[in-house]
């Protein structure tokens, strides 16, 4: 498998932040209401993920070097994963599994809608993130993972609803957002490989 090390590092560096805010919370180091941290963290890792997630194609384009679009797909999984965590903090923390509560908190806080839509926007992306889905989905599977570009919004706009009174870090990772989907754009997008070329013959 090529990029086997770097891959490796991805995987740790994701895997340990659960980890170790679990550990945190075991030892009494989140706070009188560690469930929240937990639930807040866990929210926020996710959004970062997706974020580094759609980071992954202008870096390779940037920099020519394949180890970027070889580990976009496990950062992809590794987002779902944190919103599966986020989700299940937030059932068992702020719910305490009550079903019924549910239905108080969809109707009071309508951010927890959004949330839920960017979840199963996710949750299609990851499901479908193989090669047989590409292969059986065709040209679709494109046109669905183009939902990436929902998340991204839906995930801001989740985030706003829930700081609300200070939106200095909301508006760092709403730049972020925006700027890496005008990446998108194809007037952009066509730019990139032509900085890359430029950066390759003044380097020679």
């Amino acid at each position: 498998m090529k990029f086997l090390p770097w891959r490796i590092g991805v995987f740790m560096a994701a895997a340990i932040w659960p980890l170790y805010w679990l550990y945190e919370a075991w030892i009494f180091a989140l706070g009188p209401d560690p469930g929240k941290v937990l639930v807040d963290r866990l929210g926020l890792g996710t959004l970062i993920l997706l974020l580094v997630t759609l980071s992954m194609t202008p870096m390779h384009k940037l920099t020519g070097w394949s180890g970027w679009i070889a580990v976009r797909r496990q950062i992809g999984l590794w987002c779902f994963a944190y919103v599966v965590l986020h989700l299940c903090a937030y059932l068992t923390f702020v719910l305490g599994f009550d079903w019924s509560q549910l239905g108080v908190e969809l109707r009071k806080r309508p951010y927890i809608i959004v949330g839920s839509l960017g979840f199963l926007c996710l949750l299609a992306l990851a499901v479908t993130s193989n090669q047989y889905s590409q292969r059986r989905l065709g040209a679709r599977w494109k046109k669905l993972h183009r939902l990436v570009y929902v998340v991204v919004g839906l995930g801001l706009l989740h985030m706003l609803w829930i700081v609300r009174a200070d939106l200095k870090e909301w508006a760092i990772y709403a730049c972020i957002g925006v700027g890496l989907l005008a990446l998108r754009i194809p007037l952009v997008k066509s730019r990139i490989p032509r900085l890359y070329k430029k950066k390759s013959a003044s380097a020679v």
